[in-house]
């Protein structure tokens, strides 16, 4: 009984050490409404910045990026909207990977982030899930005259080409490409716009710097 008592002491003891260690780890960063973000969730996004983007936000911009995202995400779940398919997440996945100069430099660049495979697919899934819903949300809505695309075309696409020592496209060639830029940063503008008034109207308690103060 002595040594069955021992055992049960040590492994409480143990249980108590981890969940301190636990609370060190991770604990509550924001409630929005009933949910909870965590900081390892914020620790989560910024090793994805890292990976796409070579570095990451302040823990304090990702916080908002992610109560953005519980916006989006909460809206599109009320829609039924639907999850990509596997085949739109490894198209997103070869996209990225095409982004990079080499094969070599995607995998230097995940080695740094610290991801796994699957946890990149899990990102990936998820903002692909996000920028599909707010482009079936906003899209409709927009319209693109040519004028629009002459100016992005004499302005932008011109210039940088001679910066570059290299001949513009022409105007009709580049035309589709133009024209897309031109709407996905109009759907950008009336997301943004969207999310100031919805957060407005969403309840959210920032703990980020609770324990720091």
């Amino acid at each position: 009984m002595r040594r069955v008592a021992s055992f049960l002491l040590l492994a409480a003891m143990l249980l108590e050490a981890g969940a301190g260690r636990a609370q060190v780890i991770d604990r509550i960063v924001a409630r929005v409404e009933n949910e909870v973000i965590l900081l390892s969730d914020i620790h989560q996004l910024a090793e994805y910045q890292v990976f796409v983007d070579g570095k990451a936000e302040s823990d304090e911009q990702i916080l908002e990026r992610l109560v953005d995202q519980w916006i989006v995400r909460t809206e599109a779940a009320a829609a039924r909207f639907p999850q990509p398919s596997d085949q739109d997440v490894q198209r997103s996945l070869a996209r990225l990977q095409r982004s990079f100069s080499s094969s070599e430099s995607f995998e230097e660049r995940k080695k740094q982030s610290g991801l796994t495979e699957e946890e990149i697919l899990r990102q990936l899934k998820s903002q692909l899930y996000l920028s599909n819903y707010l482009d079936s949300r906003f899209r409709a809505s927009i319209q693109i005259d040519d004028n629009a695309i002459a100016d992005f075309y004499k302005n932008r696409v011109v210039p940088r080409a001679e910066s570059r020592g290299q001949t513009p496209p022409t105007l009709e060639a580049a035309h589709d490409f133009i024209q897309e830029a031109l709407v996905q940063r109009a759907i950008n503008e009336q997301a943004d716009k969207w999310l100031k008034e919805s957060r407005s109207r969403v309840r959210v308690e920032n703990l980020l710097n609770e324990n720091t103060k």
